[in-house]
């Protein structure tokens, strides 16, 4: 009935839910046959001790004159008792031998009658015996002596019943139980089978699923057959391979990004030393391609800082050098770098400086990164003839120097903005990039317990808002790293 029992949910199953059923029945079984023995047994000790009660009635006291008259008033006594069916009367002389019985059989001269010896060596005359006869037969017995004034003892009375039919009763009533409780094992042992192909089956199609995922087979998909636990399972591992298949597009995508972008840089340089190498060419020549080269080669050196960068912050090796700054020199500072990039292309950035702001405890390189990675973002996706906005203030009520940066670029769709954080995630692929510096940049305000916000509409805009909270003495602890955030 149990496929594969010796192993998984199964075994465990079998041994702890089914074997506890299996041990509480049986325990049952025999505490009930113990009651009921028991029962029928205290019935017939009741009977016994209530005939030895009517006794006192007929041997007032438990006293007889003589022999003579104990026998004639037993004897009477014998064919007067309306109880013969049930149990059976044994009259015994002053010697111990039966000598009247309730069968009208004589008697065994062997019988064993352990229950008369007690009596007889009894104070109180009476005694009482459970066992079996020579002929192997359960009885149970009671004799009480009956004594003269004298208390020399003229004879006894002794009860005796069978327990044939109590052992019988006892037997009947188990078997009946035993078949009851073999009728619940198997109830239980179908549904339990039921139940637990219903949760192996499932579990076992989850593993090769999941093997298959591992492989790297994402299009696996799993069954949804419940509507529980295992079917919110099914529904999360589903989930799963479509965030890893969606994963690993934009790993691959991102690894194409990259490629391209270390290609057309190292493209640029080669050619221009290819030219200068087979012959020096004039001055004009020299200086374009030795700007070329020299741009190129700062392009490509900030897209591998990039990847560092990343790298580090995935492996938690970050650090932060952090300190009491100016942030309006910063801002100042990536303005002014990107300013003649933007005007040689076309579009116009317009910073309105402040006149002061509050310190922010940070790593001046680290925000000088984010700001001209987020400036740079704006100028590559705003047309020609675009403006790029730059403002800084701050924020009394949380505390904070926020700096603004909007442009009247492309926008991003709704549907974009949620995972436009995400490592190598790129909303639009048809300007360069790799996709991971919004999410350097992101980390890195959050190390510095800050925030970086974007709220954009399609043909309309974006706005980056970036909020740093302002100094205060006790920021000054050890320097922050990626290890100490939940990256």
């Amino acid at each position: 009935m149990f496929k594969g029992i010796t192993k998984g949910i199964t075994k465990r199953w079998v041994m702890n839910t089914f074997g506890v059923i299996i041990a509480i029945i049986t325990l049952l079984i025999i505490c009930l046959s113990v009651s009921i023995k028991s029962l029928c047994y205290s019935s017939i000790e009741q009977a016994l001790l209530n005939r030895n009660s009517e006794l006192s009635a007929v041997f007032p006291g438990y006293k007889c004159e003589n022999t003579a008259i104990f026998q004639s008033t037993a004897s009477k006594y014998v064919e007067d008792f309306q109880h013969k069916e049930s149990m059976e009367l044994m009259i015994l002389n002053a010697n111990g031998r039966v000598t009247v019985a309730s069968t009208g059989f004589e008697s065994d001269e062997d019988l064993s009658m352990p229950d008369y010896k007690e009596a007889l060596n009894n104070e109180t005359g009476f005694a009482q015996w459970t066992g079996k006869l020579s002929s192997g037969e359960k009885v149970m017995a009671t004799t009480h002596i009956v004594r003269n004034s004298k208390g020399t003892s003229v004879g006894a009375v002794r009860f005796v019943v069978s327990l044939r039919k109590a052992n019988m009763h006892t037997f009947v009533i188990t078997l009946i139980a035993s078949f009851v409780g073999l009728i619940i094992i198997a109830c239980v042992a179908f549904s339990g089978n039921y139940f637990i192909r219903s949760i192996v089956k499932p579990v076992r199609e989850m593993s090769e699923t999941a093997k298959r995922i591992a492989q790297g087979d994402f299009d696996a998909k799993l069954t949804k057959m419940y509507d529980d636990e295992i079917g919110e399972l099914c529904d999360s591992i589903n989930d799963m391979a479509k965030e890893l298949d969606a994963s690993e597009k934009l790993k691959n995508d991102f690894i194409s990004r990259v490629s391209h972008e270390l290609r057309t840089p190292l493209t640029a340089i080669k050619g221009w030393a290819e030219t200068m190498q087979y012959g020096v060419p004039d001055r004009i020549t020299l200086e374009k391609g030795m700007s070329v080269i020299v741009k190129e080669s700062s392009r490509l050196t900030g897209i591998v800082e990039e990847l560092l960068d990343f790298s580090k912050l995935q492996s938690g090796r970050l650090t932060m050098q952090m300190q009491k700054i100016d942030i309006l020199a910063e801002v100042d500072e990536a303005v002014y770098m990107l300013k003649e990039r933007a005007l040689s292309e076309g579009k116009h950035l317009l910073y309105d400086e402040p006149e002061i702001m509050p310190p922010v405890y940070g790593d001046r390189n680290r925000l000088k990164q984010v700001f001209i990675n987020v400036l740079d973002n704006a100028i590559k996706y705003t047309p020609e003839g675009g403006m790029i906005g730059v403002q800084v203030y701050q924020d009394y009520k949380e505390d904070m120097i926020k700096v603004v940066v909007a442009d009247n670029g492309c926008g991003i769709s709704a549907d974009d903005i949620p995972k436009i954080k995400d490592k190598f995630y790129k909303a639009n692929q048809k300007v360069n990039g790799s996709g991971i510096g919004l999410a350097v940049a992101d980390e890195i305000i959050k190390l510095h317990n800050g925030h970086l916000d974007i709220d954009s509409s399609p043909d309309v805009g974006t706005t980056v808002t970036i909020g740093i909270p302002t100094y205060k003495h006790q920021d000054e602890v050890e320097p922050v790293t990626a290890e100490n955030t939940d990256i």
